[in-house]
């Protein structure tokens, strides 16, 4: 049984200690998650895990022929593969290619008569070791992975360069599953990762026959896979039965022992710090003053998590409308008048509703988002708000606007209404700018912080609809509960896109899921829009007995399309030359679509673009619609391509 044993691991950064004496087994069959605050040293312990980092102290003990693979978290670590995907993803294999040309030296050798016996041995070993990871199929899994994390088949046989960070991510991602080592260490795996990628790597995960430790802030994903949690807790390693939400019950009355503890020695050490400032002067009362001084130099103070000290913001006042906060009337998207991305789309929204939109990627969720907003304005259809209503509107784009050289601190201050200035550090704790960080210019910030900046600016500002495209992404699971409480408790709607789905059974209220045209359809041909008048859960009982009426759609819609099992008749000649007449035309509209695609993003390289904040949006905008096409013309030839296929 393959294993990883460390013990007693020590590391400090200058003076500060990040591990004290963790001690953390992995192996065959370990399905754990790595939590802890912000900062407690989560990716540190996967990279001593990995043998990336040497610890100051400790033993670290690994079974012979033991393979661990470490997916890091810094994007810095992806992109610059050499080669299409496909050939991206051989490059997984590079174990059994080790294995293969020993093999051949074996050969060779037995061939010139060497002695057999030790060599024979080791050439069996080596024909099971290929055989137990399924050599010969390694081309099919790695199509299964790659297809299941969300490429399309049209996209393996691209430059891998060609992809923007966040397939980039999903890219190496893909490579750590198909080494298929015995130990998976996995620092944030659902980074950039849509609802349908997650549940097949939730999957994956589950059926994964090796050991694995993963870091996430996804609540739903981590209650799926792990069945036991080890925590970070001021350089501490400790572990706990059970998934993530029992992790949270158990720790909770933990916590609150330690909560009452740590009150009462503030408490105590107020009276100390009031007894040596009133009376440390007096000479009658100096000795009794600095008995007390070593009794608060020698008292070992509790420190709480980040997480316990209790953040919780209103909105400010919504101000006054009407019941109906919008109304949408016969809304349709198309960029070339013959392919629609939606249409007929007929919607009111009311207060203190909480609207997700939902569906697959290039659905047109957050074009549907932008047309809401008032950001897009090219549609056909008619679109009311309220009276007095009043929207805010967060996409990744309102990040740009975090860059005005404020110090956080200043801008927050300066921006926040009167009642909630005495939170602005709370709040920016909240959002994970802590200790120094609020002093940090906001020109300086990171594309993360921009995007957290973004998003607290926003909801500071009175209004009565939010509209939240992916408003979850870059907080952890402390962060989004804030959020959340928030939102629960916002008297105004709110319409939002997410794809942590334990946020949004959480939140919403009503369902409106979109679906892209369908299959070989030809002009004229639109998405289709579906309001489930329930929450989350609601939703997807109605999609499992839809799929339990009707075996078809269950096959076309929700079953992983490698899964998809055969048909089992081969197509009649008259309608095979129907589809090799529609796949050409969707290869046709794939080149045009990534030949424009390409023009505009040379466009937003040069100068007069990229520093014109107008024009970078307006090509961004454009340059994402053409992205939101590609991926529907990719799912139609992927379709097309599958039915020539049977």
């Amino acid at each position: 049984m393959s294993f990883v044993q460390f013990s007693g691991v020590g590391l400090a950064f200058g003076a500060r200690t990040v591990l004290s004496g963790v001690s953390i087994n992995l192996g065959a069959g370990t399905k754990a998650a790595l939590t802890g605050a912000n900062g407690s040293g989560k990716t540190t312990l996967l990279r001593v895990l990995a043998g990336a980092l040497e610890p100051d102290s400790g033993e670290r003990s690994v079974q012979k022929g033991t393979r661990i693979s470490w997916l890091p978290q810094s994007g810095a670590a992806f992109g610059g593969e050499p080669g299409t995907v496909r050939e991206a993803a051989d490059r997984a294999f590079a174990f059994g290619y080790t294995l293969v040309r020993e093999q051949e030296e074996i050969a060779a050798g037995l061939a010139g008569g060497k002695g057999p016996g030790a060599l024979l041995e080791r050439y069996q070993e080596i024909s099971d070791t290929l055989a137990d990871c399924g050599w010969d199929r390694r081309g099919d899994r790695a199509e299964m992975v790659l297809t299941g994390l969300g490429f399309h088949p049209g996209d393996i046989d691209r430059p891998a360069a060609e992809f923007s960070p966040g397939w980039q991510m999903r890219l190496a991602l893909a490579k750590i599953l198909l080494e298929n080592p015995d130990i998976l260490l996995l620092d944030e795996p659902t980074n950039y990762l849509d609802l349908e990628a997650r549940t097949w790597l939730e999957q994956f995960l589950l059926n994964f026959g090796g050991g694995f430790l993963l870091v996430s802030h996804d609540r739903y994903f981590l209650d799926v896979t792990v069945k036991e949690v080890y925590e970070l807790f001021n350089g501490e390693c400790r572990r706990y039965k059970g998934n993530y939400t029992e992790y949270e019950r158990v720790r909770k009355v933990e916590l609150e022992t330690l909560t009452a503890r740590y009150r009462a020695q503030q408490e105590e050490i107020h009276k100390l710090e009031d007894f040596i400032r009133r009376f440390g002067a007096k000479a009658t009362k100096a000795a009794q003053s600095q008995e007390r001084q070593k009794m608060l130099d020698r008292m070992e103070r509790i420190e709480i998590p980040e997480s316990l000290k209790s953040i919780h913001f209103s909105f400010p006042p919504a101000p006054h409308s009407g019941r109906i906060v919008l109304t949408v009337t016969g809304a349709g998207k198309t960029y070339d008048g013959q392919r629609y991305i939606f249409r007929d789309i007929d919607l009111v929204v009311e207060q203190r509703e909480r609207l997700v939109v939902t569906g697959v990627n290039g659905a047109g969720k957050t074009t549907l988002l932008r047309i809401l907003a008032g950001v897009d304005t090219a549609f056909q259809g008619n679109l009311t708000w309220g009276a007095g209503v009043r929207g805010a509107y967060f996409s990744q784009d309102s990040a740009e606007a975090i860059e005005d050289g404020r110090t956080l601190l200043d801008l927050f201050e300066e921006e926040a209404p009167t009642e909630l200035v005495p939170k602005v550090r709370d709040m920016l704790g909240a959002f994970l700018f802590r200790g120094d960080d609020v002093f940090k210019a906001t020109n300086v910030l990171s594309g993360g912080e921009k995007s957290r900046a973004a998003l607290l600016r926003m909801l500071l500002r009175p209004c009565n609809l939010l509209i939240l495209d992916e408003p979850t992404n870059h907080l952890d699971l402390y962060s989004k509960d804030v959020l959340l409480d928030a939102l629960k408790g916002f008297a105004g709607a709110v319409i939002f896109v997410s794809h942590d789905r334990a946020f949004i059974e959480a939140l919403a209220t009503r369902v409106l899921e979109l679906s892209p045209p369908a299959m070989n359809a030809g002009a004229g041909a639109a998405g289709r829009a579906r309001i489930f008048p329930g929450d989350y859960r609601y939703y997807l009982d109605r999609l499992s007995a839809e799929a339990a009426e009707s075996p078809e759609t269950r096959a076309e819609t929700h079953v992983p399309r490698l899964n998809r099992p055969a048909a089992v008749m081969t197509p009649p000649k008259n309608e095979c030359r129907r589809l090799k007449r529609s796949e050409a035309r969707i290869l046709a509209e794939i080149t045009g679509e990534e030949a424009a695609k390409s023009a505009l993003e040379g466009a937003l390289c040069l100068p007069e673009n990229y520093r014109n904040g107008a024009k970078s949006r307006e090509l961004q905008g454009k340059i994402a619609a053409s992205g939101e096409r590609l991926a529907a013309l990719l799912s139609d030839w992927e379709a097309v391509s599958a039915q020539l296929a049977r």
